[in-house]
């Protein structure tokens, strides 16, 4: 069991989920604009669109001199766009309400023993901070999540300056928090981005296994490095 003094924590999917599906949202925020548009097809082409916007701008654009904003917009309007729909006059004001709705706890939930795990980790005066992939709306979430307070500190890719796995984002956090890698340890859902990466800079890390997805790292982790839930943190972590 481990002794820390500092415990890192990605988010999505690891602390909050979305409530519903991509598509199933922009599909009812379409039928708001008088637009009939089939939320699994919208699904698909959000995996499309997303994955095509990360690999031609990462991290929102940084470098390229765009803004999250403007990132996500040109997201939803491939979307649409690859669903049908190709008025820019009609997909705009779409992409603008849901940049805003993601903002807000309507489009989010906690996973299973979230608020639990936080709370033992309080309890033990464990100091906690956030680093995730994220763009700059990220402490609003948390905040309308009420999750914030649980939190030292928050580094969101967009606000740093690089992403996961870049070992940067790790190693400022433990600057920030003076705390050498072995007293700290950092818990997501990504092998690479939250189970190599901060092993790299010398912290501990655990995978939380997300129910109904394949977990094709499995065989690569120790099974003591693994949570099958978050409710399993307690007994990794030592007391006192």
């Amino acid at each position: 069991m481990l002794k820390l003094r500092l415990l890192t924590w990605d988010v999505k999917d690891t602390l909050l989920r979305l409530r519903i599906p991509v598509g199933e949202s922009y599909a009812a925020e379409a039928r708001t604009h008088g637009l009939q548009v089939e939320a699994e097809a919208l699904n698909q082409a959000f995996r499309q669109a997303y994955k095509a916007q990360e690999q031609c701008f990462p991290n929102y654009g940084l470098d390229r001199g765009l803004s999250s904003k403007q990132w996500w917009l040109g997201v939803v309007r491939k979307t649409f766009q690859l669903s049908g729909v190709h008025e820019d006059k009609v997909i705009l004001p779409i992409a603008e309400k849901l940049y805003c709705d993601y903002c807000t706890k309507h489009n989010w939930e906690l996973l299973p023993g979230a608020i639990e795990a936080l709370q033992w980790c309080q309890q033990l005066g464990i100091r906690m901070a956030v680093i995730s992939n994220f763009d700059r709306r990220l402490s609003e979430i948390l905040a309308q999540c009420n999750l914030q307070q649980h939190f030292e500190f928050v580094l969101s890719s967009e606000n740093v300056g690089f992403a996961k796995p870049d070992k940067r984002i790790f190693l400022e956090a433990l600057r920030i928090s003076k705390v050498p890698p072995p007293l700290a340890a950092h818990i997501g859902d990504s092998y690479t981005n939250d189970y190599r990466a901060p092993r790299e800079v010398g912290m501990h890390s655990f995978l939380l296994k997300t129910a109904g997805k394949p977990a094709s790292w499995e065989a690569e982790v120790p099974q003591e490095h693994i949570l099958p839930s978050l409710t399993y943190l307690p007994s990794l972590i030592e007391k006192g």
